[in-house]
């Protein structure tokens, strides 16, 4: 236990020096750390940069708040605060100060707005017309609650059409710098079993057979001239195929996640089995997801599945009263233009 003497010296290090090591010795995946080396430069480092990590104050830390809320957005302000509290926490434990200055009940607290949701029949629309070479995407992001970096970096070897199954062994997040950084997923979570609704069998071994790499270490989605994935261009895409298939303006790929995540949630499943589905995890959480089977994952896909189907039903009848699967691209004829390999 820390006796009650503390050295009145050993908090004289200027702020700026000790957060932007706090930072680096974090072992942050690379979008974490440039989000909080933002974080730092644009809303702490203006007030306290220049302070001794002893001189920050709940009154210091008050005023900073107050001063942010009247020129940045709330959500904005949130994660800035949290960043410096954990500094902050971490001078407690080394000894440079007796108590965190960032006592402000609620202030990390984030009240994001609602996400939209898409219907079935609106992910299969945005899949329709962004062409078959991305359609698996759009697929994939919903109806798997996939990340646009785990989809950049899965490769053939990662899909098992026999057991309709894929893993998410690695991930290729893009900086704002452009640079595409590979590794492991965000989180231990994020390393999993994705169990798919059968529905997108035909898609998955068609995409497969048309344009992924052909060895087994080849990336699934490339570009048309097989480059890889790059979020930029993709996003160009998407906001594309979002507008002529009628989702909101706002509707990011990234809500797509959201949508299966929903969609999921509705079919009844218990929350473990959604964390695990979605690589969601987080510490408080751990011991309750991580007794969710291969069982639950197959029951909760087959329930997608039933779902998916269910709505589509009456979108895939014709005026003659033929049903038409609606789940896999329509041959051609005249009321359907042949979709382009693109």
């Amino acid at each position: 236990m820390r006796g009650d003497w503390l050295d009145p010296t050993a908090g004289e290090v200027l702020f700026a020096d000790y957060a932007t090591r706090w930072i680096a010795e974090r072992g942050l995946a690379p979008a974490t750390a440039e989000l909080y080396r933002r974080l730092f430069r644009l809303h702490l480092e203006p007030t306290f940069g220049e302070m001794n990590v002893n001189m920050i104050s709940p009154a210091r830390v008050g005023a900073w708040r107050a001063e942010r809320l009247s020129a940045t957005g709330a959500t904005t302000v949130a994660k800035s605060y949290r960043l410096l509290k954990a500094v902050m926490e971490t001078a407690v434990e080394d000894d440079m100060l007796r108590k965190n200055p960032c006592r402000i009940r609620g202030a990390g607290r984030e009240d994001a707005d609602e996400r939209p949701v898409a219907t079935a029949e609106q992910v299969f629309a945005a899949a329709e017309v962004i062409g078959l070479r991305w359609r698996l995407m759009v697929l994939l992001g919903a109806f798997a609650a996939m990340r646009l970096e785990e989809l950049a970096e899965l490769r053939r070897r990662d899909v098992d059409l026999d057991s309709s199954a894929l893993w998410v062994r690695r991930a290729a997040p893009e900086l704002n710098t452009g640079r595409r950084v590979v590794g492991a997923p965000k989180s231990r979570a994020g390393r999993r079993e994705i169990v798919l609704p059968s529905f997108l069998h035909e898609d998955v071994r068609r995409h497969l057979e048309w344009f992924a790499q052909p060895d087994p270490e080849g990336l699934v989605f490339v570009g048309e001239r097989g480059a890889v994935l790059r979020g930029t261009t993709f996003g160009r895409k998407w906001r594309r195929a979002r507008d002529k298939a009628g989702l909101p303006e706002g509707f990011r790929f990234y809500d797509l996640r959201h949508t299966g995540n929903t969609l999921a949630a509705d079919t009844g499943a218990k929350l473990k089995d959604l964390m695990v589905r979605a690589g969601q995890s987080s510490e408080r959480a751990q011991l309750i997801y991580q007794h969710s089977t291969k069982e639950h994952q197959r029951r909760l896909a087959a329930n997608i599945d039933l779902d998916v189907r269910r709505q589509q039903s009456a979108a895939a009848t014709g005026s003659g009263g033929a049903t038409v699967h609606p789940l896999v691209p329509r041959p051609p004829g005249p009321s359907a233009p042949r979709a382009a390999r693109r």
